[in-house]
This record gives structure tokens, C-alpha cells and sequence, in this order.
């Protein structure tokens, strides 16, 4: 059974994509494979929002965790080989490497790290009986509607949490001008709605889920390829209930008409 999905799967990586993607999202999910012994090993996932609104993974592939500009270059390339001529904003978790080569394949993209990887390193350094009320004190910073107000925000997290948890502290301040480029122009320029979408929450955690159920009634997979094949059929399995990583965004005609105001001149083909 699991021979029979393999053309599929070779297929479905190597199928045409899209001229261009509004956002795209890299991220990386980890699961067990048995390689000699059994160990995490990462495996990239690159989810692309179209120009209808709709979520798709566009590739997926394994890695080791301990890849450079070189890997990421070769992937990018073979997304951008695939039709993708043009992104305007990419979200991923500052993986080593990873925004220098979106760079060089997009020069025109902007690269912004996604606040998911802020919030799990802020649960990294929380103690887990203040987890519930650490996330909750922080929402209000990644929500604010303006620079000013996000920074008095911090500040005011800062004056409540110093004392107890200075690792967080100093993880938010260091973190503030790599993680929130779109508190400044052009992004605050968006709507909520866009911006939601750019710091993808979400979307992202929607990544992180897909391994989980599969690799519960498995423990572990015995190769690389049959952990990509259960991946593959389980973001092509339709989720009643909305928790599907592939379908619509939410906003999306506001998303995407608010894109293309601004980027107007990268929608030429519309």
C-alpha cells in the first residue's frame, strides 16, 4: 500500500506551482525516524497562500538540523524552478541560512521571522505553573495596533515580569527589532486582518500539528520516505472540523486586495 503512494507523492513535489504567493510560510516539524537509532529529525514543510486565499504545501523535505545556506538555496531553487517567480512576504523561524537564501532567489521578498518562534522560545524559559498567564500578558504586545503602542505594551510586561523571569525579558528585547518588522511601514500600514495573516499563528501551529496524530499510533518511522508519505496524506485529507493546515485563510479578499494595492506592480499579471 505504501508503494502504491510513492509516484503520487513524487508527483505531487514535483507538480507546477504558481507564478506568485502572496505569503509564504517555512517551517519546521519534527518527528521520530529510526536511522539506526530512532531520533527527531526535522522535515521543512513550505506553505504558500495563492492569490485565490487558498493554503497549499507546496514541497516538503527532511533534513538533518544542522542545515546551511547551501541546503536552503538548493530548496528555494527548486520551488522557484517550479513557476514561483515572485513572493512578497515569507515567514519562517530564522532557520540558519534560511533568510540570506530567500534573499538571493527573491530579492524583492520581504522576510519576516514568525512570532510562533518568539512564543515557544517564551514557554522555553517560563516556568510552566506562569505558562497560562506569561502568554496571555504577551498577546497584547503581538497584537498592538501600532509601534508606540506595542512597545508600551513590552514595557509594561517588562515592569510585571522582570523580576521572575529575566531570561523572557531579555528574550523580548533582543528579539524586538529581528521579530517585528511589521510594526513598522508597510505593515502597519495593513489591516488587522493582514497582519494576522503575516504573524501566523495559526497557520503555522497548523504546520506543527499535522505529524502528531500519525506519529501517536505509530511511535516512530522506520525511514525517511514513509514519514513524507503519511505527511502527504495527511495534509490531503479534508478536516471538517478547520483544522486542515491546507483550505482558505481567513479575510482572504481583504488580505489579498490589500497586497495588491500595495504591491500593485508584482500583480501586473492579474
Amino acid at each position: 500500500m505504501t508503494d502504491a503512494i510513492g509516484p503520487g507523492v513524487i508527483e505531487w513535489q514535483n507538480r507546477p506551482l504558481g507564478w506568485v504567493y502572496p505569503v509564504l510560510f517555512i517551517d519546521a516539524i519534527r518527528v521520530k525516524i529510526r536511522d539506526g537509532a530512532v531520533a527527531h529529525r526535522p522535515i521543512y514543510v513550505a506553505l504558500g497562500v495563492n492569490l485565490e486565499g487558498d493554503r497549499d504545501v507546496l514541497g516538503m523535505w527532511v533534513g538533518t538540523g544542522g542545515e546551511g545556506a547551501k541546503r536552503w538555496q538548493a530548496v528555494l531553487t527548486e520551488i522557484k524552478n517550479r513557476g514561483v517567480d515572485d513572493l512578497l512576504i515569507v515567514c519562517c523561524d530564522g532557520l540558519n541560512g534560511l533568510p540570506e537564501s530567500i534573499n538571493a532567489t527573491w530579492p524583492r521578498a520581504d522576510v519576516q521571522t514568525s512570532v510562533v518562534l518568539l512564543l515557544r522560545n517564551t514557554l522555553r524559559y517560563t516556568p510552566q505553573n506562569k505558562c497560562p498567564t506569561i502568554m496571555k500578558d504577551v498577546r497584547p504586545i503581538y497584537t498592538a495596533k501600532t509601534l508606540d503602542a506595542a512597545s508600551e505594551r513590552l514595557a509594561e510586561f517588562e515592569e510585571k515580569w522582570d523580576a521572575q523571569v529575566p531570561d523572557v525579558i531579555k528574550l523580548w528585547r533582543e528579539a524586538w527589532a529581528e521579530f517585528f518588522p511589521f510594526m513598522s511601514f508597510p505593515f502597519m500600514s495593513f489591516p488587522v486582518e493582514v497582519r494576522s495573516i503575516i504573524y501566523a499563528t495559526y497557520t503555522v501551529e497548523s504546520l506543527s500539528a499535522l505529524p502528531q496524530r500519525p506519529t501517536r499510533v505509530r511511535g516512530h518511522f522506520p525511514i525517511d520516505q514513509a514519514a513524507l508519505k503519511v505527511l502527504y496524506l495527511t495534509i490531503r485529507r479534508t478536516d471538517g472540523r478547520g483544522g486542515n493546515a491546507v483550505g482558505k485563510v481567513r479575510h482572504r479578499k481583504s488580505v489579498l486586495s490589500t497586497l495588491a494595492i500595495h504591491h500593485d506592480d508584482r500583480f501586473i499579471q492579474l
